[in-house]
Protein backbone atom coordinates (compact mmCIF):
# COMPACT_ATOMS: atom_id res chain seq x y z
CA UNK A 1 0.00 0.00 0.00
CA UNK A 2 1.19 3.52 -0.74
CA UNK A 3 2.63 4.89 2.48
CA UNK A 4 4.00 8.39 2.88
CA UNK A 5 5.63 10.15 5.81
CA UNK A 6 5.21 13.92 5.77
CA UNK A 7 7.28 16.28 7.93
CA UNK A 8 5.78 19.74 8.25
CA UNK A 9 8.13 22.70 8.83
CA UNK A 10 10.93 20.55 10.20
CA UNK A 11 13.61 22.69 11.84
CA UNK A 12 16.52 20.29 12.46
CA UNK A 13 18.41 18.64 9.60
CA UNK A 14 19.61 15.82 11.83
CA UNK A 15 16.05 14.83 12.58
CA UNK A 16 15.32 14.47 8.86
CA UNK A 17 18.19 12.01 8.52
CA UNK A 18 17.07 10.09 11.59
CA UNK A 19 13.53 9.90 10.19
CA UNK A 20 14.88 8.49 6.91
CA UNK A 21 16.68 5.79 8.87
CA UNK A 22 13.58 4.98 10.93
CA UNK A 23 11.54 4.64 7.75
CA UNK A 24 14.01 2.46 5.89
CA UNK A 25 14.36 -0.16 8.62
CA UNK A 26 10.59 -0.68 8.38
CA UNK A 27 10.64 -0.84 4.57
CA UNK A 28 9.25 2.62 3.74
CA UNK A 29 10.86 5.18 1.45
CA UNK A 30 8.29 7.87 0.55
CA UNK A 31 9.31 10.99 2.48
CA UNK A 32 7.97 14.49 1.81
CA UNK A 33 9.03 17.66 3.62
CA UNK A 34 6.67 20.64 3.70
CA UNK A 35 8.42 24.01 3.98
CA UNK A 36 11.43 22.85 6.02
CA UNK A 37 13.62 25.42 7.72
CA UNK A 38 16.58 24.63 5.44
CA UNK A 39 15.96 24.47 1.66
CA UNK A 40 19.01 22.19 1.31
CA UNK A 41 18.08 20.04 4.31
CA UNK A 42 18.28 16.75 2.38
CA UNK A 43 21.95 17.27 1.56
CA UNK A 44 23.14 18.91 4.79
CA UNK A 45 25.84 16.98 6.62
CA UNK A 46 23.70 16.51 9.75
CA UNK A 47 20.96 14.83 7.74
CA UNK A 48 23.32 12.56 5.81
CA UNK A 49 25.19 11.52 8.95
CA UNK A 50 22.02 10.73 10.91
CA UNK A 51 20.56 8.80 7.98
CA UNK A 52 23.31 6.20 8.55
CA UNK A 53 22.82 4.11 5.42
CA UNK A 54 19.39 5.43 4.49
CA UNK A 55 20.71 8.13 2.17
CA UNK A 56 18.66 6.61 -0.64
CA UNK A 57 15.52 7.69 1.24
CA UNK A 58 16.94 11.21 1.44
CA UNK A 59 17.84 11.15 -2.25
CA UNK A 60 14.27 10.21 -3.20
CA UNK A 61 12.59 12.62 -0.77
CA UNK A 62 10.69 15.66 -2.03
CA UNK A 63 10.43 19.18 -0.69
CA UNK A 64 7.17 21.05 -1.31
CA UNK A 65 5.84 24.43 -0.28
CA UNK A 66 2.39 23.41 0.96
CA UNK A 67 0.72 20.45 2.59
CA UNK A 68 -1.70 20.15 -0.35
CA UNK A 69 1.23 19.34 -2.64
CA UNK A 70 2.32 16.54 -0.33
CA UNK A 71 -1.00 14.70 -0.36
CA UNK A 72 -1.27 13.58 -3.96
CA UNK A 73 -2.13 9.89 -4.26
CA UNK A 74 -3.18 9.27 -0.65
CA UNK A 75 -6.71 9.08 0.68
CA UNK A 76 -6.21 8.63 4.44
CA UNK A 77 -4.45 11.24 6.56
CA UNK A 78 -3.16 10.39 10.02
CA UNK A 79 -2.10 13.26 12.23
CA UNK A 80 0.27 12.66 15.11
CA UNK A 81 -0.67 14.76 18.11
CA UNK A 82 -0.23 14.35 21.84
CA UNK A 83 -3.11 16.70 22.70
CA UNK A 84 -6.63 16.16 21.29
CA UNK A 85 -8.09 19.20 19.46
CA UNK A 86 -11.59 20.55 19.90
CA UNK A 87 -13.57 19.72 16.76
CA UNK A 88 -10.66 17.62 15.55
CA UNK A 89 -10.65 14.01 14.35
CA UNK A 90 -11.02 11.11 16.77
CA UNK A 91 -7.94 10.21 18.78
CA UNK A 92 -6.62 6.64 18.76
CA UNK A 93 -3.43 4.73 19.46
CA UNK A 94 -1.58 3.31 16.46
CA UNK A 95 -2.14 -0.23 17.70
CA UNK A 96 -5.92 0.09 17.83
CA UNK A 97 -6.40 2.11 14.65
CA UNK A 98 -3.84 0.91 12.11
CA UNK A 99 -4.84 -2.78 11.84
CA UNK A 100 -8.22 -1.65 10.43
CA UNK A 101 -6.69 0.61 7.79
CA UNK A 102 -5.39 -1.78 5.06
CA UNK A 103 -8.93 -2.94 4.24
CA UNK A 104 -10.35 0.53 3.72
CA UNK A 105 -7.58 2.67 2.26
CA UNK A 106 -5.55 2.84 -0.95
CA UNK A 107 -2.88 5.15 0.37
CA UNK A 108 -2.01 6.56 3.77
CA UNK A 109 0.02 9.56 4.89
CA UNK A 110 1.40 10.06 8.37
CA UNK A 111 1.83 13.74 9.24
CA UNK A 112 4.34 15.06 11.77
CA UNK A 113 4.55 18.67 12.85
CA UNK A 114 7.41 20.96 13.71
CA UNK A 115 9.74 19.94 16.53
CA UNK A 116 9.08 23.28 18.19
CA UNK A 117 5.29 23.40 18.32
CA UNK A 118 3.90 20.20 16.80
CA UNK A 119 1.06 20.18 14.30
CA UNK A 120 -1.09 23.22 13.63
CA UNK A 121 -4.80 22.91 14.35
CA UNK A 122 -5.75 23.47 10.71
CA UNK A 123 -3.54 20.57 9.62
CA UNK A 124 -4.90 18.25 12.31
CA UNK A 125 -8.51 19.13 11.39
CA UNK A 126 -8.15 17.83 7.84
CA UNK A 127 -6.96 14.41 9.03
CA UNK A 128 -9.10 11.31 9.55
CA UNK A 129 -7.51 10.40 12.88
CA UNK A 130 -5.09 11.84 15.41
CA UNK A 131 -2.69 9.09 16.39
CA UNK A 132 -1.32 9.38 19.89
CA UNK A 133 1.46 7.30 21.41
CA UNK A 134 0.74 6.45 25.06
CA UNK A 135 3.61 7.72 27.20
CA UNK A 136 4.36 8.31 30.86
CA UNK A 137 1.84 10.86 32.21
CA UNK A 138 4.54 13.15 33.55
CA UNK A 139 6.75 13.17 30.44
CA UNK A 140 5.29 12.69 26.98
CA UNK A 141 7.91 14.42 24.83
CA UNK A 142 9.04 12.22 21.93
CA UNK A 143 11.78 13.07 19.47
CA UNK A 144 10.26 13.20 15.98
CA UNK A 145 12.44 10.32 14.72
CA UNK A 146 11.39 8.19 17.69
CA UNK A 147 7.74 8.94 16.94
CA UNK A 148 8.23 8.04 13.27
CA UNK A 149 9.93 4.78 14.28
CA UNK A 150 7.02 3.78 16.51
CA UNK A 151 4.39 4.65 13.90
CA UNK A 152 6.37 2.92 11.13
CA UNK A 153 6.72 -0.22 13.23
CA UNK A 154 3.03 -0.40 14.12
CA UNK A 155 2.05 0.23 10.48
CA UNK A 156 4.43 -2.46 9.23
CA UNK A 157 2.91 -4.89 11.72
CA UNK A 158 -0.57 -3.97 10.50
CA UNK A 159 0.58 -4.75 6.95
CA UNK A 160 1.81 -8.19 7.96
CA UNK A 161 5.26 -7.47 9.35
CA UNK A 162 8.58 -9.02 8.41
CA UNK A 163 9.61 -12.58 9.18
CA UNK A 164 12.17 -13.13 11.92
CA UNK A 165 15.30 -14.97 10.81
CA UNK A 166 16.62 -17.55 13.29
CA UNK A 167 19.84 -16.39 14.93
CA UNK A 168 21.59 -19.71 14.40
CA UNK A 169 21.10 -23.10 12.79
CA UNK A 170 18.82 -25.23 14.92
CA UNK A 171 20.57 -28.35 16.27
CA UNK A 172 18.61 -31.49 17.06
CA UNK A 173 18.70 -32.47 20.74
CA UNK A 174 20.79 -35.42 21.88
CA UNK A 175 19.00 -38.76 22.01
CA UNK A 176 17.86 -40.38 25.26
CA UNK A 177 20.75 -42.88 25.23
CA UNK A 178 23.33 -40.08 25.16
CA UNK A 179 21.60 -38.26 28.01
CA UNK A 180 21.46 -41.45 30.07
CA UNK A 181 25.18 -42.11 29.48
CA UNK A 182 26.06 -38.58 30.54
CA UNK A 183 23.95 -38.94 33.71
CA UNK A 184 25.70 -42.19 34.61
CA UNK A 185 29.06 -40.46 34.15
CA UNK A 186 27.92 -37.58 36.35
CA UNK A 187 26.66 -39.95 39.01
CA UNK A 188 30.11 -41.62 39.21
CA UNK A 189 31.85 -38.24 39.27
CA UNK A 190 29.60 -36.89 42.01
CA UNK A 191 30.34 -39.97 44.10
CA UNK A 192 34.08 -39.55 43.46
CA UNK A 193 34.11 -35.95 44.71
CA UNK A 194 31.98 -36.82 47.74
CA UNK A 195 28.92 -34.84 46.70
CA UNK A 196 26.68 -37.90 46.29
CA UNK A 197 26.42 -40.60 48.94
CA UNK A 198 25.52 -43.82 47.10
CA UNK A 199 24.08 -45.21 50.35
CA UNK A 200 21.70 -42.27 50.69
CA UNK A 201 21.26 -40.79 47.20
CA UNK A 202 17.86 -39.28 47.98
CA UNK A 203 16.44 -37.80 44.77
CA UNK A 204 19.53 -36.07 43.41
CA UNK A 205 19.86 -38.06 40.18
CA UNK A 206 16.14 -38.00 39.26
CA UNK A 207 16.20 -34.24 39.77
CA UNK A 208 19.29 -33.87 37.59
CA UNK A 209 17.62 -36.11 35.01
CA UNK A 210 14.59 -33.83 34.96
CA UNK A 211 16.79 -30.72 34.73
CA UNK A 212 18.79 -32.04 31.78
CA UNK A 213 15.66 -33.25 29.98
CA UNK A 214 14.14 -29.80 30.37
CA UNK A 215 17.31 -28.23 28.92
CA UNK A 216 17.00 -30.21 25.64
CA UNK A 217 20.75 -30.77 25.50
CA UNK A 218 22.52 -30.99 22.15
CA UNK A 219 25.24 -33.59 21.40
CA UNK A 220 27.89 -30.89 21.81
CA UNK A 221 26.51 -29.95 25.22
CA UNK A 222 26.52 -33.63 26.26
CA UNK A 223 30.19 -33.74 25.27
CA UNK A 224 30.92 -30.65 27.41
CA UNK A 225 29.11 -32.05 30.45
CA UNK A 226 30.96 -35.35 30.18
CA UNK A 227 34.19 -33.35 30.05
CA UNK A 228 33.16 -31.59 33.27
CA UNK A 229 32.48 -34.96 34.91
CA UNK A 230 35.88 -36.27 33.80
CA UNK A 231 37.58 -33.15 35.22
CA UNK A 232 35.77 -33.68 38.55
CA UNK A 233 37.05 -37.25 38.69
CA UNK A 234 40.58 -36.21 37.85
CA UNK A 235 40.45 -33.49 40.51
CA UNK A 236 39.38 -36.11 43.05
CA UNK A 237 42.28 -38.34 42.02
CA UNK A 238 40.01 -41.02 40.64
CA UNK A 239 40.63 -42.87 37.43
CA UNK A 240 37.97 -42.86 34.77
CA UNK A 241 35.88 -45.98 35.05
Amino acid sequence: MKTRFILIQTSHAGNVGAVARAMKVMGFDDLVLVAPRWPDVLSRSEAVERASGATDVLANARIVATLDEALEGVDTLCATAMTPRDFGPPTATPREYLPLLPQRSQGVAFLFGSERYGMRNEDVYRCHVALTIPTAPDYGSLNIAAAVQLIAYEWRQALGGFGVEPSATQVAPADAQAVAGMLEHWERALVDIGFLDPQAPKKLMPRLNRLFNRAQLTPEEIHILRGVAKAMQQGAGKEKR
